[in-house]
């Protein structure tokens, strides 16, 4: 009898509202976060250090799903496609839920097609050079670059990702000329410098912090106002040469589109209680990432942050031709 009064409340919540009804027990299951990476770069090792911490917060395991491809276009899309109930997850970047809509023609609206979850870190990017390349700083770089024009090569995780568009701008404020290079993410790109495959790359810390620190690459620049605690070492562009010439990739998470509002709500929860914990936040400093602070960490400021970052780059984008291939 209690199985069959079950039944019919499921049928009576379909009847009403054409969906089936929730769980009060969200999560009753795994959660899949999908990273629109390869494994190892730096959205990827985003979302091991957080799930590792929500999944004490759920009660329930948090999967890493790597989807490469397309500048992460792929990824997202598979994510925007997922059931609206909160157990597949869109963890992404400036470039996957911003860049990419100027870009690509893509069968999903980054705007429109998700619910935001909760800021979780931004970065600036460091400009690194193979450990061969004859040059000292970023001024030896830039003279490097402008003796060989159309010879130097820059790795990025994609056409249109932060990288790229961050080359691009590059190119305009040095007058040099060099070309691009995609990869499936930026731990292929990054594997690609150290064999000495590309003479360059802009970087974002989390996975050129450890290659700078073992020696294997060189770190030029930081493209921020302050010097990363990370890599003391490496100036500003400021000090470096290149003045107010700043850049910056935040990182978020996001759920498929008209996601129950508790569901997103305890989703959120999970990400503040994991960037508030010690180990965490530990772990995101190591590799030169700032936590946005409580008070940011809400899907209002993510979805105001997401609109407005929209605004202001697609026209930029577009202005610099920079397409999809």
């Amino acid at each position: 009898m209690g199985r069959l009064l079950c039944v019919a409340v499921m049928l009576a919540a379909i009847l009403i509202t054409g969906k089936p009804a929730l769980s009060q027990a969200f999560p009753s299951r795994p959660v899949t976060i999908i990273v629109p990476f390869p494994a190892g770069g730096p959205v990827d090792t985003i979302g091991r250090i957080i799930a590792e911490r929500m999944r004490t917060f759920l009660g329930q395991p948090v999967l890493i799903e790597n989807v490469g491809g397309a500048a992460g276009s792929i990824g997202v899309g598979r994510a925007a496609r997922a059931a609206s109930d909160g157990y597949t997850l869109s963890l992404g970047n400036w470039a996957t839920h911003v860049v990419n809509s100027a870009i690509y023609p893509l069968n999903f609206d980054v705007l429109t097609d998700f619910d935001p979850v909760s800021l979780i870190v931004t970065q600036p990017e460091i400009v690194v050079a193979r450990k061969t390349l004859p040059a000292d700083d970023l001024k030896g770089l830039i003279a490097w670059l402008k003796a060989n024009p159309d010879k130097g090569v820059q790795g990025t995780s994609g056409v249109g990702s932060a990288g790229h568009v961050a080359g691009v701008f590059f190119q305009k404020v040095t007058g040099t000329q060099y070309q691009f290079v995609p990869y499936r993410g930026l731990a292929p790109a990054m594997q690609a410098l150290v064999a000495g495959q590309v003479d360059m790359l802009i970087d974002v810390p989390a996975s050129s912090v450890p290659q700078v620190r073992a020696g294997t690459v060189t770190g030029h620049a930081v493209t921020a106002k302050t010097r990363l605690a990370a890599l003391p070492d490496v100036p500003t562009v400021d000090e470096a040469g290149l003045p107010v010439w700043y850049a910056s990739v935040w990182y978020a998470l996001w759920s498929p589109k008209d996601t129950p509002k508790a569901v997103s709500a305890k989703l959120n929860a999970a990400v503040v209680d994991a960037l508030a914990d010690a180990t965490v936040r530990q772990r995101l400093a190591d590799l030169g990432m700032e936590i946005f602070p409580p008070d940011q960490q809400t899907p209002e400021v993510l979805s105001a942050l997401h609109k407005a970052e929209a605004e202001k780059w697609w026209p930029i984008i577009k202005a610099a031709n920079i397409s999809g291939q």
